[in-house]
């Protein structure tokens, strides 16, 4: 059992947001429905008072956490090698190849990026989501954060919702860019296929900035930079304004493309997973303060698209 106290204020971006969901959008660690549970607990207060989930919250309005987080007992230690690239007593940045899972769930309870972890570090367990501060889907590859503490997990959490953590991501779509732009556009669960997200009215900030990379006959390899880290936003948002990226079966679909030789459609018809890579990741240290940038170089199966293009 760990014991837990945060405090932190409504910024003006959140000005009028129901209280569960502002409070989520801050500690994007915690899940919205185990919020929602401390807040009808009473292990969060809003001024000083405990409040409904829904009551509206104003700029600068301190909500304060006090509550009780339960060791993690159905996730195991399992051993298997991790690709960390960096690790101090706060932190470490793993570099995830494709086909991890990062959660254990009810299709994959072994085998996962947190199964690792709690092997590599067993207090990890007395951690929310073994310190995962942000995710990538099952076949996106590289960079990710991972805190060693509650209060580290806190902190990092709070410099991704204050965009103080640049994470920037390289991916191959399908059709011809002609220049960069930026998606502004709300991200949700889809109102009939509630597994997917869609751009929806209803949904939280999502903000998108892109720029071509390289441009081919009918692809563009672009450099992607997030504001806001919404799931599958990349993803979503690409094919949202027609671009879905090469490989991914659940937003995009394969185009085929009249006068190309047959292996090359053959090819990318087959190319196994979304055409997509976390490339570059940079924050200040929030401890020592300094500054901190790692890299990861494009994987094998990415530089081999990439070549079948050219």
């Amino acid at each position: 059992m760990t014991q837990i106290e945060i405090s932190v204020k409504v910024p003006e971006s959140l000005n009028g947001e129901r209280f569960d969901k502002a409070l989520a959008s801050l500690l994007t660690e915690y899940s919205r429905a185990l919020i929602t549970d401390w807040i009808k607990a009473g292990s969060v207060t809003l001024d000083g008072k405990v409040v409904k989930p829904k009551v509206a919250v104003k700029t600068s309005q301190e909500m304060v956490v006090k509550a009780t987080l339960e060791e993690v007992v159905d996730w195991q230690a399992e051993v298997r090698d991790i690709p960390i690239i960096y690790e101090d007593d706060a932190l470490l940045i793993v570099d995830k190849p494709a086909g991890w899972v990062v959660h254990p769930g009810a299709g994959n309870p072994k085998g996962t990026l947190v199964n690792a972890l709690l092997n590599h570090l067993p207090n990890l367990s007395e951690v929310p989501r073994a310190g995962i501060v942000h995710r990538l889907d099952k076949d996106t590859t590289g960079l990710m954060v991972v805190a060693k503490t509650v209060p580290m997990q806190h902190k990092l959490s709070k410099m991704i919702a204050a965009r103080a953590i640049k994470r920037e991501y390289e991916c191959v779509i399908v059709g011809r860019l002609i220049a960069g732009g930026t998606v502004d556009a709300p991200i949700g669960r889809h109102p009939q296929k509630r597994i997917l997200m869609s751009v929806n009215q209803n949904g939280r900030t999502a903000i998108t900035h892109y720029r071509v990379v390289q441009r081919f006959a009918s692809h563009t390899h672009v450099r992607v930079t997030l504001e806001t880290g919404r799931t599958h936003q990349i993803r979503v948002h690409m094919a949202h304004i027609g671009f879905p990226l090469v490989g991914d079966k659940t937003y995009g679909r394969f185009q085929k493309i009249k006068g190309f030789d047959p292996l090359l459609l053959d090819y990318l018809k087959d190319f196994p997973r979304q055409a997509l890579h976390a490339c570059d990741l940079s924050f200040e240290h929030p401890v020592t303060k300094a500054p901190l940038h790692f890299h990861s170089d494009l994987p094998s199966d990415f530089q081999e698209l990439l070549q079948h293009l050219k």
